[in-house]
């Protein structure tokens, strides 16, 4: 057999091809080339005489930028996928969904849903070498949820970099030799404002310490860093902060500098944003559990009750946890193995990546509730009177506890780079996603890298300028609520209905055994068919039944937000039937042929004008 080499292809080596890889009827040619220490592949199929190539493999018409290691992916996608969420989400879940308990159901979804999806999203993007959009070349009718996933992950990067902001105007705050929120009598404290010393006295008589919102720590949040007060609601939001905007402005600058020039930089930055983290939260777990009270709170942290997993919230709780936070379907998976040699074990970076970021989610909660444990034994309060959720826990109760230990300014300090390291990476990834998915299907962008990344990231920029007004956070409430909500569960259900039934699964085992060497266990490919989507339209279901009209503490929104904030859930889930309906349309043929280009690979368009379309057949629909 007979291999020819372009002359224009100047390859300093040649990647062997493993001896499952290679068919009778054509060759697999990995072409490898080294441009200032950063490998670039490209990869084509050549048939023999008669033969037509028979699978889409990488594109060749361009060469394709790779991680410059392997370990710059694995801390991309553990720092993506490890983000706030652990710290100020799961912990708290498990504490009130029955302590150990919560681990049986978190862990279930985990091994039959979770895992499954992550390691699909990588492979779909290391075989295919293709952003969350171009990735869908196999089956070209759903293209339109790709736009889907880019627009979400672009709606999450107009609020995330916000919070992002949050964590380093703290970081700033907490640079001086007393932390502004010890104690009242500052230009932002209200007349009720409590002081620390009295609150346990405040709790005792009328329960103002969860009620109202009288602590330094909770006023400095509200009124002196986001100015709520200023604000009578969403119809109110007023002008920008400038403090905030200046934080706001430093974060998007950190993102576009560390994205401009490809996984070539991002892949360095993430030796220090994914592994901060876990050196502050290591130094935060050990100083937590030498605090007195610190084993009360571990213990209400891990108190099993397995009386909870009668109740069917629990097991929506660990459902959606575990989705949102591996962050299957915001086409940051897919984008970041796009990047990948062909030849890279996927499988084992999916089981390494998705345990680790599981792992984390429940140390944190040492962590966090070692600090809990010791602030209500300071208080004199239980454990509920202090454990919350989301921002109120980062940014007002774990803040108001380390005020009160020794040396207060440093804690605070490596607690907020740490919260501040956790965001950066994660945005990255959103923003990766949209630059990655955009430039792979308009050409014209990648030529103009730098560009378009300004351009993105100043757009995010001026859209998160609403959320950083008076009024900002019933903003950021709306899209935290709408923008990434059932969308992005809808997102991926249909995604892994693409891929699994009108792809194939069997097709797609066998593009896995062509990068690995060998195929997906029976287990995996029963669960992307199967167990897979119909967790997700649990999941979808669920959280549409369970959604009710936003709320902000005691503030109810207008009616009108919620029709807002279902049009922005809509407008990026419309692109699903609407570029369905746009490719059937666009193709000539009749109708039955329309179709059948439009659920056909395009490598495989020959064999619908021969009139041999796979998925006409039912073997295509049974095969596993």
């Amino acid at each position: 057999m007979n291999i020819q080499v372009m002359p224009e292809h100047k390859l300093s080596s040649v990647a062997p091809l493993k001896q499952c890889n290679v068919e009778k009827k054509e060759v697999e040619l990995i072409l490898v080339k080294d441009q200032n220490g950063v490998q670039y592949t490209s990869s084509s199929i050549i048939p023999t005489p008669g033969h037509r190539a028979g699978h889409p493999g990488p594109s060749s018409e361009d060469d394709r930028e790779t991680w410059g290691k392997k370990i710059d992916f694995l801390l991309s996608v553990i720092g993506f996928a490890v983000d706030l969420a652990n710290v100020w989400r799961f912990p708290y879940l498990c504490y009130k969904n029955g302590g150990g308990a919560f681990l049986i159901p978190y862990i279930l979804f985990l091994v039959i849903a979770g895992m499954p999806l992550f390691y699909m999203e990588l492979a779909l993007g290391q075989y295919n070498r293709e952003g969350a959009a171009t990735v869908w070349k196999i089956c070209p009718i759903f293209k339109g949820v790709g736009y889907t996933v880019i627009l979400i992950a672009l709606y999450v990067g107009f609020y995330y970099n916000v919070i992002i902001a949050w964590s380093l105007h703290y970081l700033f705050s907490s640079m001086t030799s007393e932390l502004p929120w010890l104690n009242c009598g500052n230009s932002w404290n209200s007349q009720n404002c409590t002081d620390p010393k009295q609150v346990n006295k405040s709790v005792n008589i009328s329960g103002i310490y969860t009620k109202r919102k009288t602590t330094p720590a909770a006023e400095y949040y509200e009124r002196g860093v986001l100015h709520l007060h200023e604000s009578k609601g969403i119809h109110d939001l007023g002008l920008p902060r400038w403090e905030l905007t200046l934080c706001l402005v430093v974060v998007v600058f950190i993102l576009y500098f560390s994205l401009w020039k490809g996984v070539k930089s991002s892949g360095k930055v993430v030796y220090i944003t994914a592994t901060m983290p876990y050196v502050v939260l290591f130094v935060l777990l050990i100083r937590g559990i030498t605090l007195p009270g610190s084993m009360d709170g571990i213990r209400a942290y891990l108190y099993i009750d397995f009386k909870q997993l009668h109740n069917l919230e629990v097991w929506i709780d660990a459902a959606t946890q575990i989705f949102y936070s591996l962050g299957a379907g915001f086409g940051v998976l897919i984008a970041f193995a796009s990047y990948n040699k062909f030849d890279n074990n996927c499988y084992r970076d999916a089981l390494l990546t998705s345990t680790v970021n599981c792992i984390t989610s429940f140390i944190s909660g040492f962590a966090i509730f070692s600090v809990l444990g010791y602030m209500a034994q300071k208080q004199g309060v239980k454990i509920q009177d202090v454990a919350t959720e989301g921002a109120g826990l980062v940014f007002i109760i774990y803040p108001e506890a380390i005020s009160t230990l020794p040396g207060s300014t440093f804690w605070a300090f490596v607690f907020f780079i740490m919260l501040l390291t956790l965001g950066i990476d994660s945005s990255m990834g959103g923003m990766e996603a949209v630059i990655t998915g955009l430039m792979d299907d308009f050409k014209i962008l990648k030529r103009n890298r730098k560009i378009f990344v300004f351009i993105t990231a100043f757009g995010t920029f001026l859209v998160a300028l609403l959320c950083v007004t008076n009024g900002g956070i019933y903003v950021l409430t709306l899209l935290d609520k709408y923008a990434a909500g059932t969308s992005i569960l809808f997102g991926v259900l249909i995604e892994a209905i693409g891929v699994s039934w009108f792809y194939g699964v069997d097709r797609f085992s066998e593009d896995i055994e062509r990068m690995v060497g060998f195929k997906p266990g029976l287990y995996w490919r029963l669960c992307w068919k199967f167990v897979s989507p119909a967790f997700l339209l649990l999941v979808v279901i669920a959280s549409t039944l369970n959604s009710s009209g936003l709320k902000y503490d005691d503030y109810t929104f207008p009616y009108w937000s919620n029709l807002v904030g279902w049009g922005v859930a809509m407008s990026s889930m419309l692109f699903v039937p609407l570029y369905a309906i746009y490719k059937i349309f666009s193709v000539p043929g009749t109708f039955r042929e329309r179709i059948a280009y439009a659920i056909t690979p395009e490598h495989e368009h020959h064999m619908v004008a021969e009139g041999n379309v796979r998925q006409f057949k039912l073997r295509h629909w049974l095969a596993i």
